[in-house]
């Protein structure tokens, strides 16, 4: 990968001359501040991810549960009575 050179201090005055307050002109995120934000985002979406993956789990365990005891129990059903 190619390093390019970005000039922070130009790109500040350029938009404290298109409107926006020092403080918003200074705050000119550099690729390393998107990068460790892209990685921060990963991680949020990947934690959300495996929440709902424990959630959709927990949900099929609970209905193999009971598909499984009303089997059994329509297969109890259909046995001769002891003798």
């Amino acid at each position: 990968m190619t390093a390019t050179a970005f000039d922070t201090c130009a790109a500040a005055k350029a938009l404290r001359e298109a409107g926006f307050d020092e403080r918003q002109a200074e705050g000119v995120a550099t690729k390393t501040d998107i990068a460790r934000l892209e990685d921060k985002m990963a991680t949020k979406a990947d934690k959300a991810d495996l929440a709902d993956l424990k959630a959709d789990m927990l949900k099929v365990a609970i209905g193999i549960v009971f598909a499984n005891a009303g089997l059994t129990f329509a297969l109890l059903k259909l046995l001769p009575p002891a003798a």
